[in-house]
């Protein structure tokens, strides 16, 4: 595997993995008021189109992170939404 997609990979696994303390925070104490629904309805949306461009230029970190960021951003929008 090339340098430059390792570096990928880890870059991917950071910047996804920012987005679990907050997921995880908000299936326990079910409560959202705290978070922006135009920040995670925008970063939803950002990472579902990062995702189409990672499959079309055929680019595994960027469709890696891009799967993984859009579920994780979907899932809190799917809770902001809930626990309104």
């Amino acid at each position: 595997m090339e340098t430059a997609t390792i570096i990928g990979l880890i870059a991917a696994a950071l910047t996804t993995a920012a987005l679990v303390p907050q997921l995880i925070k908000t299936m326990r104490i079910k409560e959202t008021k705290d978070i922006s629904l135009l920040t995670y309805l925008s970063l939803t949306i950002g990472t579902s189109l990062w995702l189409v461009y990672g499959i079309m230029i055929k680019n595994l970190p960027v469709i890696a992170a891009n799967i993984a960021a859009t579920c994780l951003s979907a899932a809190i929008l799917f809770l902001k939404l809930k626990y309104k």
